[in-house]
């Protein structure tokens, strides 16, 4: 689990450097509100086609050799997006980092593959640790260098994508899909026209509500990540001066702090005294409550409490990602995680482009209600999702 973890907060660091100056830097360029929102979507159409791809390619060869293409392929935008000089260029540099971009779900699998399903919560939790650290360091350091020149940040990540790669090369046992203990995501990986054989996972009730539950949280936090930069540039002011990357970035750093403190050691206690699905619907509250006082928020001491109550929301993702695991059996798991995967690329191409609507019609307000809405389907949905036992092989 150490490469993992070491590969995952390495590639979240190079991502989170971006959230908080990605926007800004667009505004530089010329793009209006809603061009930030296209150009966030253009990312996730280009992973919702390559997703599946990448996904089917490491059930053949093994996540670690797709691994290492996808990151390539990050570290290749972000150089192009350092030398962006007009918004076609940065629309490029965007959809070259999308049509490469699993590493996230290709970590995933490669977890599921080596460990044991009573395991997994606390194995997915390192994932979380990786962007509670990410989070944590990446936003600060973006938020540092932004103040010199808006590229330096870049650099910073093609450096940290460049030492991922590396690490990927170097660190990373090689893991054949299926031969772990836990027999992870073996069987074939569904192509993106498979319409019929993903509504039939749907159609299947206890996983089908876990399903949903993700689409509420991915489209909520998308909508979240997308648009708070330009909703704190237009809501608030730090010494006079509009909020900018290197405020953004701080703010984005604590948040990244009480995500480590929330799904570092303690998650595995957690789930021992509590269960996931208890943890999951306090995430999912905690995501409501704080994205709801976002809508409404003036002040940077009302952001600080903001920060604090959606911090419970980084729940969601570990405890949900091992529901759903064991809502399958090991032979699907492989399709169910990348099916998560394409429910996270609709979730970043609609939510992104929404949030650019709202912005540019200037309902900051309505922006963060309609993120507390979603996220509160998704609460509504755990509420009623029955904690699974693990399904075996037949």
């Amino acid at each position: 689990m150490l490469p993992i973890f070491l590969i995952v907060a390495v590639d979240v660091l190079g991502l989170t450097i971006m959230i908080p100056l990605l926007p800004f830097y667009a505004e530089k360029l010329g793009a209006s509100p809603l061009q930030v929102g296209m150009l966030i979507s253009a990312y996730a159409v280009c992973q919702l086609f390559s997703g599946p791809l990448l996904g089917r390619a490491s059930d053949k060869t093994g996540r670690k050799p797709m691994l290492i293409l996808s990151q390539i392929g990050t570290f290749i935008g972000f150089i192009i997006t350092a030398f962006a000089t007009t918004l076609p260029v940065l629309l490029l540099a965007r959809a070259i980092d999308g049509a490469t971009a699993g590493n996230l779900s290709l970590a995933q699998a490669y977890i599921s593959d080596v460990t044991e399903p009573d395991q997994r919560a606390k194995s997915f939790g390192v994932i979380g640790i990786a962007f509670g650290l990410g989070f944590m360091i990446g936003p600060a350091i973006s938020g540092f260098l932004a103040k010199y020149d808006y590229r330096y940040p870049i650099f910073a990540a093609a450096a940290l994508s460049a030492l991922s790669i590396l690490a990927t090369s170097l660190l990373l046992p090689s893991a054949k899909p299926g031969s772990g203990a836990a027999s992870g995501p073996g069987g074939k990986r569904l192509s993106l026209f498979e319409w019929s054989e993903y509504l039939a996972f749907f159609k299947r009730p206890d996983l089908s509500v876990r399903l949903l539950q993700f689409l509420a949280f991915a489209f909520s936090f998308a909508m979240f990540t997308s648009g708070l930069p330009l909703f704190c540039e237009r809501r608030l002011t730090w010494n006079g001066v509009p909020f900018g990357p290197s405020q953004l970035g701080y703010a984005w750093a604590a948040a990244g702090f009480l995500g480590i403190f929330l799904q570092g050691p303690a998650l595995g206690r957690l789930v021992k005294r509590y269960g996931e699905s208890a943890l999951n619907r306090t995430g999912f509250g905690g995501y409501v409550a704080g994205y709801a006082l976002l809508a409404f928020t003036h002040t940077v001491p009302m952001l600080a409490v903001v920060t604090v109550v959606s911090a419970v929301g980084g729940l969601v993702r570990p405890t949900l990602t091992s529901l759903i695991t064991k809502t399958s059996s090991p032979e699907e798991q492989g399709v169910v995680l990348g099916l998560t995967q394409s429910l996270t690329s609709i979730s970043q191409i609609a939510a992104p482009a929404l949030t650019g609507v709202l912005v540019q019609a200037g309902l900051l307000t309505g922006w963060g209600l309609i993120a507390s809405a979603v996220a509160c389907i998704g609460m509504l949905l755990a509420s009623r999702a029955h904690t699974p036992e693990p399904v075996t092989a037949s």
